[in-house]
């Protein structure tokens, strides 16, 4: 018989992959413990001495993507250009949301219902609104956008995850080109559109 797997933190990181595979591929509803730890090729007890219970594993999932999503996010390096530094954010955002759609899923559409983030699991994704808002609030310095930066910067994120939603959908072109090029047009339209907002539109609430 193959040697049991010591519950480890490594062990720990297979069950979280497979939970993601099993959403992925399943469903939210086929991610019970049994199914989980066939997936991950350990036991029932392993994953409830590791997470609690299955509320635990996806509030691991949670923390886990948001992590993934402010590394990717914190790669990127400022150039003398804010603008386009904003285009690449987006990009970067995009390629996680695309890359990881049970993940994203997971961290912004709450499919499970026993799943409701509480204060400490909503300030998972501080890191990454605080460096949005932060590459915002320099192209707004730098005379590039106008707003308030908190307004620019949930547009620029509601726009990526629409967007990213309809290319996982196939529908935003049949080419890679179109999907690219309707990418680059509709972020920079929307930059365009804060850069050229007038006194009177900053104001209103």
């Amino acid at each position: 018989m193959p040697k049991a797997k010591q519950r480890t933190p490594e062990l720990g990181k297979e069950v979280l992959a497979a939970a993601l595979r099993i959403v992925a591929r399943d469903g939210v509803a086929a991610l019970t413990a049994r199914r989980l730890a066939a997936e991950a090729g350990t036991s029932p007890p392993a994953i409830y001495e590791l997470f609690g219970d299955k509320t635990g594993v996806v509030r691991a999932m949670f923390f886990s993507g948001f992590e993934q999503l402010g590394a990717a996010l914190a790669e990127l390096r400022e150039s003398a250009d804010p603008l386009e530094d904003l285009v690449a954010l987006a990009q970067a955002y995009r390629r996680f949301i695309v890359e990881h759609p049970a993940l994203a899923a997971v961290m912004f559409s709450r499919p499970f219902a026993s799943f409701d983030p509480a204060p400490e699991e909503a300030a998972a994704g501080a890191a990454v609104r605080e460096r949005i808002v932060a590459a915002v609030r320099r192209a707004i310095a730098a005379g590039s956008l106008r707003g308030d930066p908190t307004d620019v910067a949930h547009a620029c994120v509601a726009l990526i995850h629409g967007l990213a939603a309809a290319e996982s959908a196939r529908r935003l072109g049949v080419s890679a080109a179109a999907v690219e090029r309707r990418w680059d047009v509709a972020v920079r339209a929307l930059l365009r559109g804060f850069a050229a907002l007038d006194g009177a539109q900053r104001t209103t609430r």
